[in-house]
């Protein structure tokens, strides 16, 4: 197992230091695809939208599939170096999701050499932001193979099994408006103001509620300080657990709109909205066979078992109707920020729950 655990840690810090920002991992792919190779996987290769497949076990029936994605929240300008202290790793991506990634070929190593089922392992582009899941959507769609339980692996995840997939609906919406000077058209309406009663508006309407969130995460827009602006935009990303609460949550953001529309505040300018994606929402039972083998897994390992929910590539496969949970194979924080490190320690017995997951499920009759 340390021999394994020592492959990923090299692996995660040679992946983490090349940038892959969602819709840009190609260079991650190309070295990944280089290391399956030479691990001696079977039918390595990309498919549509740049995910990359393997085969780690062949079998019979439906495949057990396990993803990790590519990409991270960084962009290409950001110092990638990773540095170690102590027993952590740090740097940007490390635990989201570098160290999964490095990690799903280790199943070659630690699974039975035979198994009852397929197993298959691909690393998805476009989890993060606006990339939608695109990835995972492709992989449930067109798969490598028939597939009847799917594993999302998220890198400091250990100790936590993500049954629920929170759903997002998220919308930028544009108000413009004639503009003008601040003082000489004082009285001119101005799309900064608008925008900024309509996005207190929106808030108003979308109180806290358990089990979802609401984000007007950007903001922008006017010319200068002494004009009135022309056009200012909001981002706004409404999240929640249920499908029927996010959708009723899209109902009350239309309804602000709505108000705010015929409302003194709107006078002489207009809104656009602009989707920017989604997120389906969804769960799988906590008796469900999957989420059985994890717990066991956890449990054999002396590991705390915590039911979460979050979102991973895992909710594509709720939409698509396929059995699914998000895993870990360490512990670790900061995700997002340049200060992000996982636990090095924690690693060999996270590749261990990793595996014996797989292998409990095989084991399922």
């Amino acid at each position: 197992m340390m021999e394994s655990a020592d492959r990923v840690v090299a692996r995660t810090v040679e992946l983490a230091e090349i940038p892959a920002p969602s819709g840009h991992e190609q260079a991650r792919a190309a070295r990944v695809a280089e290391w399956w190779r030479s691990d001696g996987l079977a039918e390595v290769h990309a498919d549509a939208v740049g995910n990359l497949w393997a085969r780690v076990r062949d079998g019979a029936g439906s495949a057990v599939v396990l993803a990790a994605h590519l990409d991270t929240v960084f962009d290409a300008d950001t110092d990638h170096t990773t540095r170690r202290d102590g027993t952590r790793l740090l740097g940007p991506g490390v635990g989201d999701n570098t160290v999964a990634v490095a990690a799903l070929a280790e199943l070659h190593a630690l699974l039975p050499p035979r198994t009852r089922r397929p197993v298959w392992i691909v690393a998805t582009v476009a989890e993060e932001g606006l990339g939608n899941l695109a990835g995972a959507i492709e992989a449930l769609r067109r798969p490598a193979a028939p597939i009847g339980a799917f594993i999302a692996v998220e890198g400091n995840y250990l100790d936590r099994i993500a049954t629920r997939g929170v759903g997002s609906a998220r919308s930028r919406i544009t108000v413009s408006g004639p503009g003008g000077h601040a003082w000489e058209r004082a009285a001119a309406p101005s799309a900064v103001h608008g925008a900024v009663a309509l996005a207190a508006e929106a808030l108003k309407r979308l109180p806290p509620m358990p089990q979802t969130s609401v984000n007007v995460g950007r903001i922008g827009g006017g010319e200068a300080i002494n004009a009135r602006a022309r056009e200012c935009w909001f981002e706004i990303d409404l999240r929640a657990i249920r499908p029927q609460t996010l959708a009723w949550r899209e109902t009350a953001l239309a309804e602000a709109i709505r108000v705010w529309r015929n409302g003194p505040d709107s006078a002489g300018l207009k809104e656009t909205i602009t989707d920017l994606g989604r997120r389906p929402a969804g769960e799988i039972p906590q008796e469900a066979p999957l989420v059985r083998a994890a717990e066991s897994a956890l449990r054999k390992a002396g590991r705390d078992v915590n039911l979460v929910a979050a979102s991973t590539d895992a909710n594509a496969a709720y939409e698509a109707g396929v059995p699914a949970i998000a895993i870990g194979v360490t512990t670790g924080a900061g995700e997002h920020t340049e200060q992000e490190w996982i636990e090095l320690a924690d690693l060999p017995v996270g590749l261990t729950v990793l595996a014996d997951t797989v292998a409990e499920l095989d084991d399922e009759r």
